[in-house]
This record gives C-alpha cells, structure tokens and sequence, in this order.
C-alpha cells in the first residue's frame, strides 16, 4: 500500500497545526494491529521466526518486522520465497496486512476526521 501525496498531505496537516508526532503515533497503532495477525500466520517450524515478530513505526509510516537483528536471517526468504532454492513464499506478513486492512485503514480515517474537526471547529 503506498500513500501517494504523502508530502502534501504532511504539509497540510502542519499548516492545520497537527503535530506529525500524532502521525507517529497513529502508525505505531496501526502497526500493532498487523503484527499479531503477522505473527499468528508465520511458519511455525521453530517459533523462533513468530517470536521475531514487532511494530514500529516513523512519522510517516508503521512499520512490522520480523528477524532479530540477523538471528532470524530467514524472515524475508519465508515471507517472499527464495525461487532458485525451491523455497515458496508464505507471504505471511503481506497477508497480516490485507487481513487487518479494515482495522487499520478505520484508525487512519478516524485521525484524518480528527484533524478535520480540529481544523474546521478551531479546536
């Protein structure tokens, strides 16, 4: 999923007097929607990969990751298959995302109303 106009969209809401800090926070929220969804449908050979499993976020976007730091090098192999080595992609973490969409996109769309409010009330 890319926000096209991210840019605009930014400066829009700092000349409406919202804090991108909020942004944050909003994205770490919708992160911690997927993450648990990412990590009920990850293999679970050994766990260690699910265990992995963590949101964050940026002020522009959440972010869930998965692999420790090179301990669990294999998360990007499971997730989008490794083709030459007859490893096929589980697309574990793409389908947390599609799974949770209406959760997330609902948090957004009540922060955009948010702001919304703010800038037509004056709050």
């Amino acid at each position: 999923m890319q926000l096209k106009g991210a840019a605009q969209l930014a400066k829009g809401l700092r000349q409406a007097g919202a804090d991108l800090k909020d942004l944050r926070d909003i994205n770490e929220q919708a992160a911690q929607i997927v993450a648990p969804a990412a990590k009920a449908l990850a293999p679970k050979r050994s766990r260690r990969l699910a265990k992995s499993i963590r949101a964050g976020a940026t002020q522009k976007a959440g972010v869930v990751r998965a692999g420790n730091n090179g301990k669990v090098k294999y998360a990007g192999v499971i997730n989008y298959g490794w083709p030459k080595h007859n490893i096929k992609a589980t697309m574990f973490a793409n389908k947390a995302a599609k799974n949770t969409e209406p959760q997330w996109t609902q948090l957004y769309a009540d922060a955009v109303q948010k702001i919304i409010n703010r800038i037509t009330t004056g709050d």
